[in-house]
This record gives C-alpha cells, structure tokens and sequence, in this order.
C-alpha cells in the first residue's frame, strides 16, 4: 500500500485539495485534519511514486503548498507527517520507534502510558493485548494492528458531488461588473478541479452575485443578478470560460454593488477527453473555431456574428439565410452546380432590353441553357418560372441571367407583354 498524507497550507483549501487528490486515486479521505490519498492503484497510470507525487503536489499552483509524508498506511503517514511538522528525524525503525503521541487512539490514555514508561508504538505494542484490551479499551488494539497491517483499515470516503454549486463571500464589495472577474476566476479554478475529479465536461454555468441593496433611489432591486455561459462544445478548461464571462462583463452594469458570487453548473456531460494525433505536425496551437465565434458573440452581440444556413429552396438567392452563429443549426450543403458563378448576387439586378435581346454593358450573346426553376404559389415569395442562360457580355464576360416568364405563357405575350430579364451572379 501507498498512503500519502497531506496537510494543506490553509483551511479553505480543504474542498480543493480533495477534489485535486480525486484525479489520482478515489481512495480519499479526511483524517486527523490532514488529507490522505491511498494511490497504490495509480502508480503504472502515473509511472511510479516519484512521478505522481510531483504531479500531487506541484501540478496546481492555485492550491498553494502542502506539507507531506508516505507511509505503508494511513496511521504511520500521519505520524511521519506530524514528524515533518515538528523538525524531527524520520525514525529508524517503522512504526516500532513512532511516538506514542502521534497515535490518535492512545491520546486519551497518553497520561497514563507515559507514567509507566511507554513512549513508542512498539512498546505498546510489546505489552500483553489482555491487559491493554481490559485497561484502554479494544480501539487503542485496533489502531495497533493497522499500523502493523493485520488488520484492514476503514475510512469515509471524499465522493465529488453530482452538480457544481459554490459560492464565495467577497472581501469587498463589488461596485462594477468588471470588479466581479477575479474573485470569479478562483471560483473557475474550483470548477476546473471538480470537472476533472467527476470526469465531466461542461457545456452551461450560471454564475450569480447578491445585491448589496434592497432598495436604490427609491427604486426596489431584485435581490441577485446573473449571467449564463454557453459554449458549443464541452470543455475542462475553464480559460474559455473566462475568456467569456470578461466579454460579458464588459457589456453589463451592477443594478447595485455586489457582496457575494455563486458558480453553478447547469449542464455537463461525460468527459471523453480530448483527441490529438500522435504526428507533431497535427498539433495545431491557437484558438479553436467555435471558442472564437462563442468570444466575438459575447462581445459584439450575436446578432453581428452570423453564419449562413442552407435552405431547401431551388431559387439561388434563396438557398441560404444568414442566422447567429451561436445558436445556427449546422446542415447538410447543398449540392453544387459545375456551372454556378462563383459571385450570386444578393438580389437578381432586372436588365433592360435592346429590342428582344437583354444588355449589361451591351448586348448579351446567350451561349447554353442551363435549367428551369419553377415555384409553386403557396410560396412566400409567390410563384415563378426562369429560364437560366449562360452568356458573355461584351464588358463583364461570361454572366449568369435569367427570363422570367409569364405564369400563361400565351395570354401574357398575346397582351404585348416580353419576358423579363434579370442578371444573377458572374463568373470570375
């Protein structure tokens, strides 16, 4: 067995010391106010004790340091760090020479076994277990044989819970939503730790303050506000996240000052990992597509950054419609035509007619045929009937036109009535 203990630097890093612990071993615990990690289970994952302690213990600066021990279980790794703390040496022999004041079972009966002259483990060990058992009780036996691994040991697992929720007082009051950005960012560090301990990733967060004011100018104020976070893939890695919530409060105003932040988690899935390529080639640095679109959104508003969408519809200014990027479903493309121009225009241009011929810098020479659309009249648009033509213009080159005809074909043309000619797009 491989038993880490650990005591944190400071008190309010207990809950992220535990969740950072459960990325190497679900064996976790609390015990005698220090953090014990059993990660025999661990070693070939992180290639040996040396290689996991270091990431143990130096991988996540946020947490701040820690004073540590190994021991083959969980009550000689506490004595060696109580040993740590006090500046002693390391005893020769293990547990036998271990002071009798680091074992938590004897501590109510230390009194009495120093008057008699027992001060280690091993002499406590070394007296009849009859007499210990009648005079300290079967507890203090107990302790003795897990030390000496005779007996299992048994300890109250840490188990990350289901959803996020955390919250932090802040040291003062925050008057701007700017000023709410760094007391924030320690609640992402917190997050990104118990992703990683739930292997989970996120997709939505909530992240709520409390109004310091019930009422402003005589105005009643709701008693907390919030921002949502979205993104379009899960992630682990909270700098996205943040990259967000900065674009976010730079476009919103504090009804009042805040005076306490909560992070919530709204929706996550399994966390699969992510997927690189063994070729160093394929390792591609830079911000991913979707995090730039989630990033330019936030910040100019989804409206401005749209994308277009394909629409099963046969005339060509109408197969697309421009919708938010964010919130776009993604479709099938169409399919494309050899013989489309590779510039649509945005509206179909009417040309005018040199007789029966229609003109766009001169006159147009018709050289193939392409097809016929034809619309129905439940359409919104209403229906049509185009003819489309490639032809060359004595000063553009080729074009892309097209006639649109008449819905009675004989009645329109008997009236004095011609075909209408529109150009649609060029060809580079």
């Amino acid at each position: 067995m491989f038993w880490i203990a650990l005591f944190p630097s400071r008190e309010d890093q207990r809950t992220a010391w535990s969740w950072w612990a459960l990325r190497f071993s679900p064996r976790v615990a609390w015990a005698e106010g220090a953090l014990l990690v059993e990660a025999s289970g661990s070693l070939r994952l992180f290639g040996g004790r040396q290689p996991l302690l270091r990431l143990l213990l130096n991988a996540h600066p946020d947490l701040g340091p820690a004073t540590w021990a190994c021991g083959p279980n969980a009550p000689v790794a506490l004595a060696l760090l109580r040993c740590k703390q006090q500046g002693l040496p390391k005893p020769a022999r293990l547990p036998h020479d271990l002071p009798l004041a680091w074992l938590a079972a004897a501590a109510p009966h230390l009194g009495v076994l120093e008057r008699t002259g027992i001060t280690t483990w091993g002499q406590l060990r070394a007296l009849p277990r009859g007499g210990v058992a009648r005079r300290f009780g079967a507890a203090l036996l107990a302790a003795l044989d897990i030390a000496w691994g005779e007996r299992p040991e048994t300890h109250d697992w840490v188990v990350a819970p289901e959803d996020f929720d955390l919250g932090a007082e802040l040291a003062q009051a925050a008057s701007s939503a700017g000023d709410l950005q760094l007391p924030a960012g320690q609640l992402f560090e917190r997050l990104q730790l118990w992703l990683q301990a739930r292997q989970r990733g996120v997709l939505a967060l909530e992240l709520e303050w409390t109004l310091d004011l019930k009422r402003l100018n005589g105005v009643q104020l709701p008693p907390r506000q919030q921002l949502v976070l979205r993104t379009a893939q899960a992630t682990q890695d909270t700098a996205h996240l943040r990259k967000l919530l900065a674009e976010q409060l730079a476009r919103f105003t504090l009804a009042a000052p805040a005076n306490h932040l909560r992070l919530r988690s709204l929706e996550t899935v399994p966390w699969g990992g992510a997927t690189t390529s063994l070729l160093p080639g394929e390792q591609r640095g830079g911000e991913r597509l979707h995090q730039l679109v989630e990033r330019l959104s936030a910040r100019l508003g989804e409206a401005n950054v749209v994308v277009p969408v394909a629409r099963a519809d046969h005339r060509p200014e109408c197969k697309q419609q421009w919708e938010p990027a964010r919130s776009a479903t993604p479709a099938a493309p169409p399919e494309a035509d050899a013989l489309y121009p590779s510039w649509v225009l945005p509206q179909p241009l009417r040309l005018r007619l040199q007789g029966e011929t229609p003109c766009f810098g001169g006159p147009l020479r018709r050289l193939a045929r392409l097809y016929r659309v034809e619309t129905a009249w439940w359409e919104p648009e209403g229906a049509c009937l185009r003819d489309y033509f490639v032809a060359r213009s004595p000063q553009a080159g080729l074009v892309w036109i097209y006639r649109e005809r008449p819905q009675h074909l004989a009645e329109g043309l008997a009236a004095g009535g011609s075909f209408r000619w529109y150009l649609q797009g060029l060809y580079a």
